[in-house]
């Protein structure tokens, strides 16, 4: 990936992602883990703060080697035991049915084959456990939409992967997961950054 890829990118993320523009949603996301949890995209553990006591180990799955060295401090203030799972959600190096429950922040924008990963997540994680999802995504006004499209191919380059377009509860459901709920709404902050999707969805 190079000097930006490897050690600016994951240190300019986590500025963003830590800021607390993220704080209700990142709660809302987390509210109810419990048990063991895998968690794709875990980052610099920037939803290590908001995992519930009942949350008996997290299992990471972060291909930045910087991003998991940044999230040491946060690491250090938690109870909860974090255990690093490999860096691929597409090929998640743990044995089928062995979660309770999935979390994904902000990850299906960005890993290349997000219908993969969540094929892994369906895998790993037992019948009738649950994928708990927060996600931005395309716009659903359309002079929004059309300025994300337009800066799709920088955000792709300059953002390690990321899009702007996809749509995540669409990509959700077509994995086969039955969403039990979620909301979408404008968070603050610039507009084609700012649509964001929660919710959970169950493991059929």
């Amino acid at each position: 990936m190079g000097l930006y890829g490897d050690r600016v990118l994951p240190l300019v993320i986590d500025r963003v992602c830590a800021s607390g523009i993220f704080t209700r949603w990142r709660a809302r996301v987390c509210a109810g883990l419990a048990g063991s949890v895998v968690e794709i995209g875990f980052g610099s553990g920037t939803n290590v703060p908001f995992y519930p006591p009942e949350v008996e180990v997290v299992y990471a799955v972060e291909p930045s080697a910087r991003a998991l060295a940044l999230a040491a401090p946060r690491l250090a203030r938690s109870a909860t035991r974090v255990v690093v799972a490999g860096g691929d959600a597409q090929s998640i190096a743990l044995a089928d049915d062995s979660c309770d429950v999935a979390l994904a922040t902000f990850v299906l924008c960005t890993v290349p084959d997000p219908a993969r990963a969540l094929a892994e997540v369906r895998r790993v994680v037992r019948p009738g456990g649950t994928l708990h999802f927060l996600e931005h995504g395309a716009a659903e006004g359309a002079g929004v939409l059309a300025l994300q499209h337009l800066l799709d191919p920088l955000e792709v380059r300059l953002a390690g992967g990321c899009h702007l377009t996809r749509r995540p509860l669409e990509l959700v459901r077509a994995a086969g997961l039955e969403v039990e709920w979620h909301e979408s709404g404008r968070a603050r902050g610039p507009a084609p950054w700012s649509q964001f999707t929660v919710g959970v969805a169950r493991v059929p």
